[in-house]
């Protein structure tokens, strides 16, 4: 039966199930939104590259890409940091959420993912400080600043997921939902596609998105590392590719 409570600060009651309530469930729809100012619009992980050189060039190749790209890519590897980040801030382990903020940083295998990553987790904690602001997020501010690096987008959800009661297993699910929807729309306008194929891609890829979340929750830190080697070529070509829509 649902555990009743009562959100904090703000005088409503909610339902809890699944590890997240309904005041934590909107403010998450919220940040992981695509109107949320983290300019996601920008980005294509590398597709552009990838439709440029034919390797994308549908909705069935675009579908095996992203599958690439959340299972064995970004997906592994920043769902591997979002659960370690999170699992610090929930139990106030200041130097274990100081190492994921580090190896976030330093995991990218391009100068243009790496940009993707930070321009996006500075953008997104920017704006939670103006319009979100949450008690506790200034300690974990400090221990970002303490690093000397900039926090990864995957580490700063992570981190305000943490912050509001979202449990790790929904709020990493949510995070890989949103990233591989933004994809999913670079590619309806890279390739291009319809809007109705891009859904089709969506829901192709939503079983893909939970069992990604899954192995990146068990996955023990050891195995930490993507080998989604053809992913990573076509973000390092489209550094210098002649025409380019997106920054990555």
């Amino acid at each position: 039966m649902a555990d009743i409570r009562m959100a904090a600060g703000m005088g409503i009651r909610t339902e809890v199930e699944g590890g997240v309530s309904t005041h934590a469930l909107t403010r998450l729809l919220a940040w992981l939104s695509p109107s949320f100012p983290v300019g996601g619009f920008s980005y294509s992980h590398g597709i552009e590259a990838a439709v440029e050189q034919g390797l994308v060039r549908d909705r069935a190749t675009l579908i095996v890409w992203l599958d690439g790209i959340l299972r064995h890519g970004a997906g592994r590897t920043d769902g591997m940091l979002f659960a370690a980040a999170h699992r610090a801030v929930r139990s106030g382990d200041e130097a274990a959420f100081a190492w994921a903020v580090e190896r976030a940083d330093i995991l990218r295998a391009s100068s243009e993912t790496a940009l993707e990553s930070r321009a996006q987790g500075q953008a997104f904690l920017l704006a939670i400080r103006a319009a979100w602001p949450l008690e506790d997020l200034p300690r974990w501010d400090a221990v970002i600043a303490a690093t000397g690096r900039p926090v990864a987008y995957a580490v700063a959800v992570a981190l305000v997921s943490a912050l509001v009661g979202v449990a790790e297993g929904p709020a990493l699910t949510a995070y890989l939902h949103a990233f591989a929807a933004n994809l999913v729309s670079a590619g309806v306008r890279l390739v291009p596609l319809g809007q109705t194929d891009g859904q089709r891609a969506l829901a192709a890829l939503d079983p893909i998105t939970h069992k990604a979340a899954e192995a990146a929750l068990a996955a023990p830190l050891d195995d930490l590392g993507g080998r989604a080697m053809a992913v990573d070529w076509t973000s390092m070509i489209h550094e210098t590719q002649y025409t380019r829509l997106f920054r990555s």
